[in-house]
């Protein structure tokens, strides 16, 4: 298990999101199936933290608010659609922590007991719609769409030479540490300036329209 004490110290004031699951209940897993997770858990996901993951993170737990409005998200009933291919760009990156959230899983996932808790086939990629995720309850049939504009929020000019630089092995050690701080402090800024700016991290509903 990792040190929280490893972590930067802003990992700890990013919101966490509590999700009831099933299934966890059933087997006994967690008392109540009630599980946390919190940026960090997406970070060891990924072994990373960038401003993809963190994106995929808070939108996650941004669509899971729009859709349960106050209730507790139910893991396992949520079918998530990815607008890019799983092999291209951060499709495949950001869905995994969706995945993590949300239970959804594409063919290789859980295939259920008995006809039920299946989370196989509940993401699937390359479907045709006007964001890069949609998330849909499949109790309600509520959806939302999902996606983030990191542009607004820029890297500091010194992270790509320092990149470059580091990536040559060619920086010093103050070099590569330097790299470290800006490239987190955009994360950093990412998810606790810009966590509720809707022009970064937009989520609409599904009005009368299929996601696939």
């Amino acid at each position: 298990m990792c040190d929280p004490n490893n972590w930067p110290d802003f990992f700890a004031q990013v919101p966490r999101v509590v999700v009831r699951d099933p299934l966890a209940r059933l087997l006994g897993s967690v008392e109540g199936g009630l599980i946390e997770y919190g940026y960090e858990d997406a970070v060891a996901l990924a072994g990373h933290s960038c401003p993809t993951v963190a994106a995929a993170y808070w939108l996650t737990v941004c669509a899971l608010h729009a859709l349960y409005r106050g209730d507790t998200p139910v893991r396992g009933v949520i079918r998530v659609d990815v607008q890019g291919l799983a092999h291209e760009g951060v499709a495949g990156v950001q869905a995994a922590v969706i995945s993590l959230i949300t239970g959804a899983a594409p063919a290789s996932g859980f295939r259920g007991i008995a006809g039920k808790h299946r989370r196989a086939d509940l993401l699937e990629f390359g479907v045709r719609i006007p964001a890069a995720f949609a998330f849909t309850r499949l109790d309600t049939g509520d959806a939302v769409y999902a996606q983030a504009q990191l542009v607004s929020v820029a890297a500091h000019p010194d992270c790509q030479p320092l990149l470059r630089d580091c990536l040559a092995g060619i920086a010093d050690d103050a070099e590569a540490a330097r790299l470290g701080e800006l490239w987190q402090a955009r994360v950093k800024s990412l998810l606790l300036e810009y966590g509720d700016d809707h022009e970064v991290f937009q989520v609409w509903p599904v009005l009368g329209e299929r996601v696939n």
